[in-house]
C-alpha cells in the first residue's frame, strides 16, 4: 500500500497529504513529468518487475526498496511537504493508456499543483507506520464534537415527563389537596382554641362573667378583688351633689361606675336615720365613706371630691370627650329665650369642660335626680375613655390640677387608679350601673342581688354582738310627725334608728317584720317599745341594712301622748 490514491487503470494518481479538523482524510493530485524517448533506454532499465511486453515509450514501474522504505526516483514522503514532487519523477500515463511520443522533443511544462477532496476516503492510519515515516500528533480540540452538550438528554426526560400516566398525577393532585385541607383545618382549630382560651382568662365567655349570677362564676362573686373608691360631684354654683362608686375588678378585668341616688338611706354616726346627700354634707367623707361600707358591704378605699370647676379643668387639660347626649342643655349665660343651647341632644358630641359640667348638673324641671345621676356617669365614662391608661401621666394630670384630696387618697393612688380604669374603658370592659333603691331609700331584694353583690361583691354586714338593733321605720299613719316620734322612742330603747320614708298611702294597722329567726325576739321587743300590740309581729322581709323593719300604721298611738 502507499500514499497515492488510483480511481483506476489509466487515471490520475493522488497522494496523501494530511486530514482535515474532522479527521477526514485529504489527497492531492500527483504531478508527472514527460522524459525524452530514449530507444535504448528498456534495454538498459530491464530489472525486477520489468514486462517485455510493455509498450513502446512506457517505463517500467522502479523496483521497491525494503532497507530504505522508498520507491527509487522518489523521494521521502512529507504529507505536509509543499505541492513540488521530490526525488525524480515516474512516467505518467495517458487516462486512455497510449504512449506518449515525443523522441527528441523538449520536456514537457509542469502541470499545475491539484489538491481533491475525497470525503468517503479512509484516512490510510497505518501506512506511515509501514514506511516509517513520522507518527501523526493528534489535538484534542480535533475531537471537540465529543465533550459538546447533547440535547436529546433534556427531550428524553421532557418526553417522559409527558407520557406519565394519569392515574399517578391524578392521586398526587388528591393527596396535595387532602394536606391542604388539613393544614387549614388545623389553623382554623388552634385559632378557636385560642381564642376561646383568651375570653376565658378575660373572663368574657358568656355565664361565666361576674355579672351572670344565674349561671355561676369561676370565682365566687365575694372571693373577687375589687378596688373601689367614691366619688363626689359638688356643684358649687347650683348647689347640690352627686355620688358614685368607680370599682375596678381585678380578678374579670372589668371596670363599673356604681351610681348612688341621693335618697339611699344611711345611718349617721349617731345611729339616726339619714340620706346620702345629708352625709355628704354634714358627716364630711369619712363619716359618708363608713355609713356606705356598712349599707352596701363593701370596702372603700378612698375619697375624691370633685368640684365642678376641677371637673372642668380635667375635661379640658384631657382634650373634651365625648359623650352620646340625651337632653339639650341651655346655656346658663344667654341673655335671651330661643339662643341656641350649650350642649346638642345626639350622639358623639364633643364636650369641653365648661360643656361638661352643664351636661353632668343638669336636671330638668319635673325630672327625678336619677336622670341627672345618670348624666353625671356618661362624663365619668367619657373622662375615662379620654384619660392616659399611662400610670405616671394620669398621676401628672391629677397633680396639674392642684385639688386639695382627702388624705386617704393621695395624688399617685387615684392616677394609677384612673389608668387602670381607663384601659379598659378603652377596651370595651366598662359600664355603669345605677343602684336601685326604694321610695323610702332602702334597698330592696333585686338591688341587692343585682349590683351589691355581683357589682360590689358585698353585703350587708352583720352588726356586731353588742351593737344594737338596726329598725327601719317607714311612716304610713298619715301624720308626719309620727316618725320623729318612734325614732326618740327607739333610739332610748337603745334600737338603731333607720328612716324607711313615708309610704305612699295610709296603712290602718301596724305592722313590725323580721327576715330572720334569730330576730324574732327583737322584733318582738321593738313592737312592745313602739307600744304596738304582739300580734303586729310578723316574719317577711326585710331591707339589707335593717334587722326589723317596721310600717307605723293608722292603730299607732305615741307614748309621748
Amino acid at each position: 500500500m502507499n500514499d497515492r490514491y488510483d480511481p483506476g487503470y489509466g487515471g490520475d494518481q493522488y497522494e496523501l497529504v494530511g486530514y482535515d479538523e474532522y479527521g477526514r482524510p485529504v489527497y492531492r493530485q500527483v504531478q508527472t513529468q514527460q522524459q525524452a524517448y530514449d530507444p535504448y533506454a528498456q534495454q538498459q532499465q530491464q530489472g525486477y518487475g520489468y514486462d517485455p511486453y510493455a509498450t513502446a515509450g512506457q517505463q517500467p514501474p522502479p523496483a521497491y526498496d525494503y532497507d530504505t522504505g522508498r520507491q527509487p526516483g522518489y523521494g521521502a514522503h512529507d504529507p505536509y511537504a509543499s505541492g513540488q514532487q521530490q526525488g525524480g519523477t515516474a512516467a505518467h500515463d495517458h487516462p486512455y493508456g497510449q504512449a506518449v511520443a515525443g523522441a527528441g522533443t523538449a520536456q514537457q511544462p509542469r502541470v499545475a499543483e491539484q489538491t481533491a477532496h475525497i470525503p468517503q476516503q479512509a484516512g490510510p492510519a497505518d501506512d506511515e507506520d509501514v514506511r516509517g515515516g513520522p507518527q501523526r500528533e493528534y489535538h484534542t480540540e480535533q475531537f471537540a464534537f465529543v465533550e459538546e452538550p447533547d440535547g436529546n438528554s433534556e427531550d428524553v426526560i421532557d418526553w417522559l415527563k409527558f407520557t406519565e400516566n394519569r392515574t399517578e398525577r391524578r392521586e398526587e393532585a388528591r393527596r396535595r389537596a387532602r394536606s391542604r385541607i388539613v393544614a387549614v383545618v388545623v389553623v382554623l382549630a388552634l385559632a378557636a382554641v385560642g381564642g376561646v382560651g383568651y375570653l376565658w382568662y378575660a373572663g368574657k365567655l358568656p355565664g361565666l362573667s361576674s355579672d351572670d349570677s344565674a349561671t355561676g362564676t369561676a370565682t365566687a362573686a365575694g372571693a373577687q378583688k375589687r378596688d373601689v373608691i367614691v366619688v363626689h360631684l359638688h356643684d358649687t354654683k347650683g348647689g347640690g351633689t352627686a355620688t358614685a362608686l368607680l370599682v375596678d375588678n381585678t380578678t374579670t378585668k372589668r371596670g363599673t361606675t356604681v351610681l348612688l341616688p341621693n335618697s339611699l338611706a344611711l345611718t349617721s354616726d349617731d345611729g339616726t336615720t339619714t340620706t346620702l346627700a345629708k352625709s355628704v354634707e354634714d358627716d364630711g367623707s369619712d363619716g359618708t365613706r363608713d355609713a356606705l361600707d356598712t349599707v352596701l358591704g363593701t370596702d372603700i378605699e378612698g375619697t375624691w371630691r370633685l368640684d365642678t370647676p376641677y371637673l372642668q379643668n380635667l375635661v379640658d387639660l384631657i382634650g373634651n370627650i365625648d359623650v352620646d347626649t340625651n337632653a339639650e342643655v341651655p346655656d346658663p349665660g344667654a341673655k335671651r329665650k330661643g339662643e341656641a343651647p350649650l350642649v346638642s341632644k345626639g350622639k358623639a358630641q364633643t364636650l369641653s369642660g365648661k360643656m361638661a359640667v352643664a351636661y353632668a348638673t343638669y336636671r330638668a324641671p319635673g325630672e327625678a335626680q336619677d336622670a341627672q345621676l345618670e348624666r353625671f356617669g356618661q362624663v365619668l365614662q367619657g373622662v375615662l375613655r379620654k384619660m392616659s391608661s399611662d400610670p405616671q401621666a394620669a398621676t401628672t394630670t391629677i397633680q396639674t390640677l392642684a385639688q386639695i384630696l382627702d388624705p386617704s387618697l393621695t395624688d399617685k393612688d387615684l392616677g394609677s387608679f384612673l389608668a387602670g380604669l381607663s384601659d379598659l374603658a378603652k377596651g370595651g370592659d366598662y359600664r355603669t350601673d345605677l343602684l336601685p333603691v326604694q321610695a323610702d331609700g332602702t334597698l330592696s331584694a333585686q338591688s341587692s342581688a343585682g349590683v351589691v353583690k355581683n357589682v360590689l361583691g358585698g353585703t350587708a354586714k352583720s352588726p356586731d354582738k353588742d351593737a344594737a338593733v338596726s329598725v327601719s321605720v317607714q311612716n304610713a299613719s298619715g301624720v308626719k310627725d309620727n316618725t320623729e316620734k318612734a325614732r326618740v322612742v327607739l333610739l332610748n330603747g337603745g334600737f338603731t334608728f333607720l328612716e324607711g320614708g313615708t309610704a305612699g298611702s295610709a296603712q290602718a294597722t301596724s305592722k313590725v317584720t323580721y327576715a330572720d329567726a334569730a330576730d324574732k325576739a327583737d322584733a318582738a321587743e321593738v313592737a312592745k317599745t313602739l307600744g304596738l300590740p304582739a300580734g303586729s309581729v310578723t316574719k317577711g322581709r326585710t331591707s339589707a341594712s335593717a334587722d326589723v323593719a317596721v310600717v307605723l300604721g293608722q292603730d299607732y298611738k305615741p307614748s309621748s301622748d
